[in-house]
């Protein structure tokens, strides 16, 4: 089976003229399990419960049991949400194995809060725990440091008065929002765009007889999210909802790191989003959707789209989330991301700036092997390692890195692909040759030859699991439980897959950085 790149390059232009949509996100069992158990899904709940009983996993948990710091959110949230509806066929067993799952499941909350903890857990697990002891009496003294950051958490939240729109607290608004007036949907009918909160929201305004436009629109709003997840189902949401700002600015940057940004086959479609992300940039910067808070990653990610294709945006925007050397993503964040530090040193370094103590943190933050795994937004150390190498190389023609290319070797598996859990996969394979085409540049001839032969058999892999038009499904990103944007992660893939298929080539339309 072969994949030639014209049908590559026609499908990553179909997937980027698509892109104004708000957005394409894989189902999230949180979600649609927090909706069931506010009950103000959109029509009826039987598709929804029979997905939800689905997707739980031998062991009784939900989740990939490759990463289990994430399994706790939607393991929780579909206990609840199915012990309401016990008498729903198969609803009981899945309910009772659950509760087993969560007694004796290891807690990663007992003594302390992860880095990589999954977004808003300190105010998720602890409220979860709560209606779960109060509904059905379970006493499990679990997630304790949880609980300790959440009355702390709260007690900020309750000093404020009604939130504008687009505030980040509003993204986990089901677990702390208290009064529907504290709240109110954005121009997308969304709480935060996130399908949970709105739906939390929703319930509490229409107990409370808020405004029937209000309740119209945040109805229409988790109808066309639950159509964003393309699952086919009614009443399956996803994790985010709209991306229309996140979406296109990674798929464009995956197009540069994989050498196809200033392809000429996409160069129309890429000029219309280029002409969009600078309508949307503003002086506070740029958030993950149009209506919703500016934040350092998107906005330094953008800054690097727009300074690529030969604009020159300055980096104004980026530098109100500069505390001290380091970048924080949004104002108030528990712990700084080291890939929202690596978009910004990109972004300064672009823009012809040192930025050497953002370079100092980005360095310290590689584990001893050299590469980057601690991560708060993905969970694969492919993504932040592959992002890495781009950032520390540009503006350095000199600058090499034997270590991160001897891990990336060593990490190959059998197969030809690459894999944070217990396979590989197309998107962190698309990464790790992301890294390698970097790092090829500047290597020995020996290490270009090992290079080489490594993209041969990735190659390989790849082409025997390409199937083309089709949407990814594995979950790696990092919000309320691993999700999957699904355009994003499908560029990604593809972009991998024709640079494996060029490699050597060196196209002219190759050297964009």
């Amino acid at each position: 089976m072969t994949a030639p790149s014209d049908q590559i390059l026609s499908e990553l232009r179909h997937l980027l003229s698509k892109m104004s949509d708000g957005g394409c996100v894989g189902p999230s069992v949180y979600d649609t399990a927090r909706a069931l158990h506010f009950s103000c899904v959109v029509g009826g709940n039987h598709e929804a419960r029979d997905w939800l009983i689905a997707q739980q996993q031998p062991d009784g948990g939900w989740g990939s049991s490759d990463f289990p710091l994430f399994r706790h959110a939607p393991t929780w949230a579909a206990f609840l949400a199915l012990q309401r509806a016990s008498s729903f066929p198969g609803a009981a067993d899945a309910v009772q194995a659950a509760e087993q799952f969560l007694r004796h499941q290891p807690d990663p909350y007992e003594h302390a809060v992860p880095e990589d903890a999954p977004i808003g857990a300190e105010l998720i697990l602890p409220q979860l725990l709560g209606e779960a002891t109060r509904s059905k009496g379970l006493n499990l003294p679990r997630h304790q440091a949880l609980v300790r950051l959440r009355q702390s958490r709260l007690a900020k939240v309750h000093t404020l008065a009604a939130l504008p729109s687009g505030h980040p607290l509003l993204h986990s608004w089901e677990a702390w929002g208290s009064s529907p007036a504290m709240a109110s949907p954005d121009e997308h009918g969304s709480i935060g765009i996130s399908p949970a909160a709105t739906a939390a929201w929703r319930a509490q305004a229409s107990a409370q007889a808020s405004s029937p436009e209000l309740l119209r629109r945040a109805d229409a709003y988790l109808h066309a999210a639950s159509l964003a997840t393309a699952s086919g189902l009614d009443n399956i949401l996803p994790n985010v909802w709209p991306i229309d700002i996140f979406e296109p600015c990674w798929s464009l940057f995956s197009l540069y790191l994989g050498g196809l940004l200033a392809h000429p086959a996409l160069a129309q479609a890429v000029h219309r989003i280029v002409a969009q992300l600078e309508a949307c940039m503003s002086k506070n910067g740029l958030g993950p959707a149009s209506h919703f808070a500016a934040d350092a990653d998107d906005t330094a990610v953008a800054l690097c789209v727009l300074n690529l294709v030969g604009r020159v945006p300055g980096v104004h925007a980026l530098r109100q989330f500069k505390i001290g050397e380091v970048f924080v993503t949004f104002p108030g964040e528990r712990n700084a991301s080291v890939s929202t530090n690596i978009h910004a040193l990109h972004a300064l370094r672009l823009a012809g700036q040192t930025a050497a103590g953002t370079s100092a943190f980005v360095d310290a933050n590689r584990n001893p092997q050299g590469v980057w795994d601690n991560e708060k937004w993905h969970a694969s150390w492919l993504y932040p390692t592959s992002h890495a190498v781009a950032a520390l190389a540009q503006g350095a023609p000199t600058w090499r890195d034997e270590r991160v290319l001897v891990a990336l070797l060593k990490a190959q598996r059998s197969d030809g692909g690459w894999g944070a859990g217990s396979g590989s996969t197309l998107e962190e394979t698309a990464y790790a040759l992301f890294a390698m085409r970097v790092l090829d540049e500047r290597e020995t001839p020996a290490a270009r030859a090992r290079a080489g032969q490594a993209v041969a058999r990735a190659l390989e892999w790849m082409l025997a699991h390409y199937v083309a038009n089709t949407s990814p499904h594995t979950a790696l990103w990092i919000g309320k439980e691993l999700y999957c944007p699904t355009r994003v992660v499908r560029v990604a893939e593809l972009v991998g897959l024709w640079l494996a298929l060029s490699w050597g080539s060196k196209p002219e339309h190759r050297n964009e950085d």
